[in-house]
């Protein structure tokens, strides 16, 4: 039965909301309302880290005049959190660094914008790993973001995944219908598995990224994370579209998702690559895609064992693409522009401001990666690291395409190489580990490619587990409903249960 009244209301999804707004059940006042009182509950949780509740009432205030008067967008009146990479008019945009410290734009990002002229409200701004680099949210100048769920028998505070893992903990604990992510590689797609949530990462090009804080240009991409595919169909249509202040972006019709979801998959090749069986994954893992592979089977689909030859250089690929990109985007913040700017003693000139500014407001990782990058494009190793990267890149992404021009409509992947793990369980002494955790998603943006995560179970501690799917490039529609029948077939509806 669908939530109607008190806490119950920001459990809805989307659709509901959509639905219970335009029969007048609700108003976007009281939803905006509902969810406002869980964010001020939730602090133990850190997902939302600028509250916006004077714009949000504002909003749902318009919103309800706009659906009475009958001119109404899907999203019109749906209260979500934002992640703090996305620049909102007015309103603390810090990437979770402190050398963005104050620094409110006086702009708004094209896809938050477009949510917003599509009457959607802004709850507040979401907490991520600083700059989007991580995969627990554990270098956000903000603190921690905590999972919402436990290990059963276990009260360890767990890691939401990241970069987006304000976002996935605030739609898991339902602090809001839905949220915006990012992905780098694999920022929406493993915190949405880790928290048993929805996420989507379109094909690069399809969102702006103008106005998105710049981590890698060739690898970030922005998309919903929602509580099911058909929210992520009807969020993601409002977040494409082409921009012309976007050199990437793609001069492409944005198709009606949530229409093409039928659930109908029956003759669809589904490819298994072997490459993704990977040495020493945990038994639940490798189960949890054999069940996968058996659903889809089971709704009709052709299940097809391919191979994905470069898979295993895509990691070191990326951990040199990503910081190559990310030194060049970061040499930006200088302390002179905007942000943080170190106090500096007696007869320090430009270079001590320079190098105090960015030792005190980058974090360790943010300075790691800053580092490995300027190494990699340094006159010495540029074609030894960077050159020798791209080519890899290239290999990667004609490994997918060799599969899809071979007939397979999509492939189907384990999200993680894990359940969340605990906060603090991976130390700063060895980040490769931590690295790992991208292992499964990486590939997808080297290609540029859409994946989805989908909750698929629960795994032997009571976590949830994600199964990805890997799409032809500008087929979000196909890929979704292939989701969709994933995600009717796993019938997975279970929630954390509140601690916070």
């Amino acid at each position: 039965m669908m939530p109607v009244s008190g806490n119950e209301l920001s459990k809805m999804t989307i659709a509901e909301a959509r639905d219970a707004l335009r029969g007048g059940d609700v108003t976007s006042a009281e939803l905006t309302e509902a969810c406002l009182s869980q964010i001020e509950g939730a602090g133990a949780l850190g997902a939302f880290v600028h509250d916006t509740p004077e714009i949000a009432r504002e909003q749902a205030r318009a919103a309800d005049e706009r659906i009475k008067a009958g001119d109404a967008p899907d999203m019109c009146g749906i209260p979500l959190g934002i992640k703090d990479l996305f620049c909102t008019r007015g309103v603390p945009s810090q990437a979770a660094s402190r050398i963005l410290e104050g620094f409110k734009p006086e702009y708004e990002s094209t896809v938050s914008g477009k949510l917003l002229e599509a009457g959607a409200v802004m709850l507040g701004k979401l907490n991520m790993d600083e700059f989007a680099m991580g995969s627990s949210n554990e270098t956000s100048v903000y603190g921690n973001a905590v999972n919402p769920w436990r290990r059963e028998g276990d009260e360890a505070p767990l890691t939401p995944g990241g970069s987006s893992g304000g976002s996935a903990a605030a739609v898991a604990a339902d602090l809001c219908l839905a949220a915006t992510g990012t992905d780098t590689g694999g920022s929406i797609r493993q915190p949405a598995a880790f928290t048993g949530i929805t996420g989507i990462k379109p094909t690069y090009g399809r969102c702006s990224r103008w106005g998105i804080v710049a981590f890698a240009s060739s690898l970030d991409q922005a998309g919903p994370m929602t509580k099911d595919v058909r929210d992520a169909a009807i969020m993601l249509e409002a977040m494409c579209g082409h921009d012309a202040k976007d050199s990437t972006s793609a001069d492409l019709a944005v198709p009606d998702f949530e229409a093409m979801l039928t659930g109908d998959i029956k003759g669809k090749r589904i490819g298994i690559p072997k490459e993704y069986h990977m040495d020493g994954m945990p038994a639940e893992i490798e189960a949890l895609w054999a069940e996968g592979r058996k659903m889809l089977e089971d709704a009709g689909a052709e299940m097809v064992d391919i191979s994905l030859p470069h898979t295993k250089y895509a990691l070191p690929a990326y951990y040199v693409i990503a910081p190559a990109e990310a030194s060049s985007n970061l040499a930006r913040y200088d302390g002179v522009r905007y942000g943080h700017r170190a106090r500096l003693a007696q007869g320090d000139g430009i270079t001590e401001m320079y190098e105090k500014t960015r030792a005190e407001g980058f974090g360790h990782e943010v300075q790691r990666r800053v580092m490995v990058g300027t190494y990699v494009l340094s006159a010495g190793f540029y074609d030894a690291y960077y050159n020798r990267a791209r080519k890899v890149r290239t290999l990667i992404k004609r490994d997918f395409e060799t599969v899809f021009a071979d007939g397979i409509d999509a492939i189907l992947t384990p999200t993680t190489p894990s359940a969340a793990f605990g906060l603090g369980e991976m130390t700063e002494a060895d980040p490769v580990a931590m690295y790992l955790n991208d292992v499964f998603t990486v590939t997808v943006n080297l290609a540029g490619l859409p994946g989805i995560s989908v909750p698929a179970g629960l795994g032997s501690k009571g976590l949830p587990l994600g199964l990805q799917l890997i799409g032809r490039p500008w087929e979000e529609g196909d890929l979704l409903n292939t989701a969709y029948a994933l995600e009717q077939a796993a019938g997975f509806v279970a929630k954390p249960q509140k601690w916070w």
